[in-house]
């Protein structure tokens, strides 16, 4: 197995340079810098971005009005934010990528089931903000749709093998670009509108209330399998009150404004905006000037949203293949093959789909979260209550340590946690038997996450491992 160690000048070097160097390993302490305020620039940033106010306005277009549409988006952005920002706890404190820490409840080969679900979401996540990206680039560049796509994706390419820095130097640069954007797009559209009949569109449904917490809530959970990538660089002993509030507000008031601009925007443009998103909010522009910035605009936040998804992808790629070749490292050749092919395969969907085929996507996406939200429940549940947050990180890459190969304890509620939710899941492809207690809407989510984390605390004495009294860390990381 490679070594943990490396000189004291190189992790100096690699804690300074633009380019990232690490990938699955342990940022060690030499190597740590930043600052919490990273982490609500680079989430307040990549969610001021096209698809989210396209997802609130879904809110309205399915049959909710105005006011509780956007109590419900909120709500739903509050409880999701809420399961995502303990994650990110995770990153400063054990200085790894989220999934790899699936490891100490699944098995170093046994994390590899919800590592090929999370793969799949992420790549088809990146293939539909390149279908939207690279239209819009098409018109900003003057260039066909498809070679706006092909462009989207080197740019991805290269931003996401630079790595960490970079994206979160995006994530600042994202966050000022969607302020302004958002402000200009805010203002052109309520002089344009009557503002007193849009107060008035409020006719209260538990229905239509629930929708849209579903909504919000899942877009924030979509975040957990890799909101700790992009905090393991913050010091160890970084504040966790001001690391989980920073991804918290930054977060929920970027996706909050996103989709109350969807929101808006939808109940005003009315049958005018379904299937038209992206050409009816470049269209409040009013100039071709002003058009061509908010196209500008739109590129811009999909880069730093795909970007996400792209980076996300390839260490969750990463971390499979290294649980079967016994890896702790990752060489940067290895790194660059890695996220061209998750790319490349993300613009490949983008360029053979028809809109019809993204939309069924889209659905079998989402129904991809009733596979993760029990991955949630059980890596919260043993990290904060019965790991007491002590981990064995050496322990993680090696099969013969603590971790084993296969946890069947952890798998086992992992299946039964999956179960749990069919019977609640609302999706065109899917309709569970009990649906209609909640007026045929969408709440498999909260009912699965609670329940996991329940059977997993409860039936806690069948599970064998023999956990640490505190972390252990690599011999030279500390």
């Amino acid at each position: 197995m490679s070594s943990f160690s490396s000189s004291e000048a190189q992790s100096k070097k690699n804690g300074t340079r633009l380019s990232e160097t690490r990938s699955i390993d342990y940022i060690p302490d030499n190597e740590r810098h930043g600052h919490p305020f990273s982490q609500f620039t680079l989430w307040f940033g990549g969610n001021l971005q096209i698809t989210a106010i396209v997802t609130g306005a879904l809110a309205v277009v399915l049959g909710g009005d105005v006011v509780w549409s956007i109590v419900g988006l909120l709500v739903g952005q509050v409880l999701g934010a809420t399961v995502m920002s303990f994650h990110a706890l995770q990153g400063p404190r054990l200085g790894l990528p989220q999934m790899i820490i699936s490891r100490a409840q699944f098995g170093v080969l046994g994390a590899v089931i919800p590592l090929v679900l999370v793969c799949v979401m992420y790549v088809g996540f990146s293939a539909s903000g390149t279908v939207l990206a690279g239209q819009a680039m098409a018109k900003l560049l003057s260039v066909s749709n498809v070679a706006g796509m092909i462009l989207f994706s080197a740019i991805i390419i290269v931003i996401a093998v630079l790595g960490y820095r970079v994206i979160h130097k995006l994530g600042k640069v994202a966050s000022v670009v969607g302020v302004l954007a958002f402000v200009y797009l805010f203002i052109a559209l309520l002089m344009s509108s009557d503002l007193g009949a849009i107060a008035q569109n409020n006719h209260f449904s538990m229905p239509m209330f629930l929708l849209a917490v579903s909504l919000s809530s899942s877009w924030q959970i979509a975040f957990c399998p890799y909101v700790s990538d992009y905090s393991r660089y913050l010091p160890r002993n970084v504040s966790g009150v001001k690391t989980f509030f920073s991804v918290f507000s930054g977060t929920v008031l970027g996706t909050q404004a996103s989709m109350t601009l969807g929101v808006i925007t939808a109940a005003i443009a009315g049958s005018a905006f379904k299937g038209h998103e992206v050409s009816y909010i470049v269209g409040l522009g009013k100039s071709e000037a002003m058009a061509m910035v908010i196209y500008f605009a739109i590129c811009f936040g999909k880069i730093t949203f795909t970007t996400l998804n792209a980076y996300g992808s390839f260490m969750s790629l990463t971390t499979i293949v290294s649980g079967f070749r016994n890896q702790t490292t990752l060489s940067q050749r290895s790194r660059v093959i890695f996220v061209v092919l998750m790319v490349t395969i993300s613009c490949v969907i983008a360029l053979l789909s028809e809109p019809a085929f993204l939309k069924h996507f889209t659905h079998f996406l989402l129904f991809l979260l009733a596979f993760f939200v029990p991955w949630s429940a059980i890596s919260l549940t043993d990290y904060f209550i019965i790991s007491r947050k002590a981990v064995d990180i050496p322990a993680l890459f090696d099969p013969r340590e603590r971790y084993g190969y296969w946890n069947m304890f952890g798998i086992s509620i992992y299946a039964i946690g999956v179960l749990i939710q069919l019977p609640f899941i609302e999706n065109p492809l899917y309709h569970g038997s009990l649906t209609w207690i909640f007026a045929d809407n969408d709440v498999s989510w909260i009912i699965g996450w609670f329940c996991t984390a329940a059977l997993y605390y409860a039936f806690r004495r069948f599970d064998r491992r023999v956990l640490p009294e505190q972390t252990i860390y690599p011999a030279s990381g500390r």
